[in-house]
């Protein structure tokens, strides 16, 4: 059983290498909130969340208080709203807005689930949703929506990927006035997860209990501090430093998740050992990769040193908890880490070099800023290019990219807090419209073949 004294030497980290759990998420059931139309279900919705989240935030102010780690966020996640909906898709924003009051009601920092599952064919009642998200999206202020459009088993839905790069775009133009930051609301996945309790892309999944408490914790400039601490060893005993730390770190977070989920009545779902970045200096994934030896994130040898960090950071952590689950790893969004920033400033670092970095990282291309006037195909075939490296290496892949209106390759998008700034990012000027346009389903891999 985990008690308080077997974390005081990660609590010792917290004010000088800036660690914290980055959020505690509530998974929600709105499974039982359907009704006969989309006004009575959204009051049902919101009755739901009101009463199940009422205590999150006080509690987790609580934990904070009493272990002495920051809390970061405190979040909610929903059953897709997709499948609550299927009655009324058209209707389907009703929900979205009933979610958002409850969410600001409550003091919840975001709210996930405005999501569909469409990786291996879009019903017409989930075409109907998908064309509700940008408008949620740009009158909302806490939902986050994402849409699973792959996976090893099923393939890729390459008619929903179209689909999505035409609303990301309608997504970032209804919310030009802030620089597209609709899209930093909105994840496409290949392989999504259902226990995730990161945003954009949380959900709570129709095989999750009723009620559960996912926690994600953090710590890049705890790893990179126990890194610096040994300049000379090999890359070996490297691995070894960073799985011992991310056992500290995740250690944190079994405590919180196991307290959490006690006080608010909930079931304990899983520890999310992930390594989140924030703009803050001291606290970024690429300076991990450099303090192992990289010049600058982005040269050659990036994608190696991620393996390694990535790797031993799933190793140390999934013997710290009973339930490790998520995405787990490493984090690499370019407008939340201050190192990224940098090297995609000084063009150290390209959209293809990224792409390279997702096939071991945890997730893919995250909070990425591109022109303005990229086409929605290009957009589409970014994602296809991504889901296909998630779909073939069994792993969950996303792409959170924001066409930022108005701006090109050279200026800089601002969104403040935790979501940074980004300079624009150039995307390759060949045409994929016609591979897009064919439309269908790109079959599974061979080997998908398992039961």
């Amino acid at each position: 059983m985990l008690n308080s004294s077997q974390i005081l030497e990660t609590i010792e980290m917290v004010e000088r290498e800036h660690l914290d759990i980055r959020t505690v998420t509530m998974g929600i059931s709105l499974l039982s909130c359907i009704r006969e139309n989309a006004q009575k279900t959204a009051e049902a919705v919101y009755d739901r969340v009101m009463k199940k989240a009422e205590d999150l935030v006080s509690v987790t102010l609580a934990l904070s208080r009493e272990y002495g780690i920051p809390i970061v966020n405190k979040r909610v996640s929903v059953t897709p709203v997709s499948l609550i909906t299927a009655s009324f898709p058209e209707e389907s924003a009703e929900v979205g807005l009933a979610l958002d009051r409850a969410a600001k009601e409550l003091g919840i920092d975001f709210l996930g689930g405005y999501s569909a599952l469409v990786h291996k064919g879009t019903a017409d009642y989930e075409a109907a949703f998908l064309k509700t998200i940008p408008a949620v999206l740009a009158e909302t202020e806490r939902i986050c929506s994402s849409v699973n459009v792959g996976s090893t088993r099923s393939g890729i839905n390459i008619d929903a990927v179209r689909m999505m790069g035409e609303l990301i775009k309608e997504t970032a133009n209804l919310t030009a006035d802030r620089g597209g930051i609709g899209c930093c609301k909105l994840v496409v996945f290949c392989n999504a997860v259902e226990d995730n309790p990161f945003m954009a892309g949380a959900f709570h999944g129709v095989g999750e209990a009723d009620t559960v408490i996912n926690v994600g914790v953090s710590g890049p400039g705890v790893v990179q501090h126990a890194l610096a601490a040994c300049p000379e060893a090999d890359l070996t005993e490297a691995a070894e430093v960073i799985k011992r730390t991310a056992f500290k770190i995740t250690r944190a977070g079994q405590l919180i998740a196991r307290e959490a989920a006690l006080r608010l009545g909930a079931r304990f779902g899983i520890v999310d050992l992930s390594l989140a970045p924030t703009p803050m200096r001291g606290d970024s994934v690429a300076h991990i990769l450099e303090e192992l030896g990289l010049s600058v994130v982005g040269c050659h040898g990036t994608t190696a040193a991620l393996a390694l960090l990535n790797d031993a950071v799933k190793k140390g952590g999934v013997m710290a908890s009973s339930r490790v689950g998520g995405l787990s790893g490493a984090f690499i969004p370019v407008s939340e880490d201050i190192g990224m920033i940098e090297s995609a400033e000084n063009g150290q670092i390209t959209l293809e070099k990224l792409e390279a970095m997702t096939c071991v990282c945890s997730v893919g291309l995250d909070m990425i800023a591109i022109p303005g006037d990229t086409p929605a195909e290009t957009i589409a075939a970014i994602i296809a290019d991504e889901a296909a490296i998630g779909m073939v290496n069994n792993k969950t892949t996303a792409v959170r990219v924001i066409p930022v209106p108005g701006k090109g390759v050279g200026e800089e998008v601002r969104f403040g807090g935790l979501l940074g700034r980004a300079p624009i990012l150039p995307v390759h000027g060949g045409d994929a419209s016609k591979f897009i346009g064919r439309g269908g389903l790109i079959p599974a891999p061979i080997h998908s073949f398992k039961n």
